[in-house]
């Protein structure tokens, strides 16, 4: 898989981007994951690419020429199944949209900025619209790591144990149980006897009775899903 993000911002991507499981799978070569920065495709001097919007509205705009520019270059190279925008108007990002986004082959994620980026942008050459929540961030650069590590946390050999990314909450629209480690007793609080009784399908059974209770309580609109 090949994820390509286009950002003013790339020095945000580096940390994130060599750590824990984003950095072990792309030294597996399970994904590549390239930041290129909007501003090498401007033609201004001063690499600026944003300006004031038309109609008089406060705040600065991203220019559609750069960014025009930066989709072109990539999709001249090769095929790209989504072209992404995070916006907070966008479709609510969820494991099942992770789910599937995962399994494609090329995709490109920009981060807005600034006031926004010129609507034809969004007319013409974008794919998809994604929000990670109802609130506003700076830029898209944190919804685009959001999306990144979701997604490339669900590529086969990109954790140690496969089988622990189907029982991350909401899959199957349930919240995780509770899970508990060593030691069995601490100040007196104790894992609960079932899960040391050795008995796996009542172990399963209660692990379920517990996502279950817990997505009741605390999200019932997953149940809604």
């Amino acid at each position: 898989m090949r994820i390509d993000i286009l950002t003013v911002l790339p020095e945000m991507f580096t940390s994130p981007l060599n750590c824990s499981i984003l950095k072990r799978a792309q030294d597996k070569g399970l994904v590549e994951i390239h930041v290129h920065n909007i501003r090498d495709y401007t033609t201004n001097k001063h690499r600026k690419v944003d300006d004031y919007p038309f109609g008089g509205e406060a705040g600065m705009v991203m220019q559609i020429e750069p960014i025009d520019r930066a989709i072109e270059d990539l999709t001249s190279q090769r095929h790209y199944d989504e072209i992404i925008f995070t916006s907070p108007d966008g479709e609510t990002f969820n494991q099942p949209m992770a789910n599937s986004l995962s399994l494609l082959n090329n995709i490109i994620i920009l981060c807005g900025h600034y006031k926004g980026i010129d609507f034809r942008i969004r007319e013409h050459l974008i794919t998809r619209e994604i929000s990670v929540g109802d609130y506003v961030l700076t830029g898209g650069e944190l919804p685009a790591l959001a999306i990144t590590d979701a997604i490339v946390r669900l590529i086969p050999g990109a954790i140690g144990d496969e089988q622990s990314a189907l029982s991350d909450s909401f899959q199957d629209n349930l919240l995780a149980p509770p899970v508990y480690s060593r030691p069995a007793e601490y100040k007196g609080w104790r894992v609960p006897d079932i899960l040391l009784s050795g008995h796996q399908a009542k172990i399963d059974q209660w692990r379920y009775d517990q996502a279950l209770e817990r997505t009741r309580r605390l999200r019932p609109d997953l149940l809604d899903d």
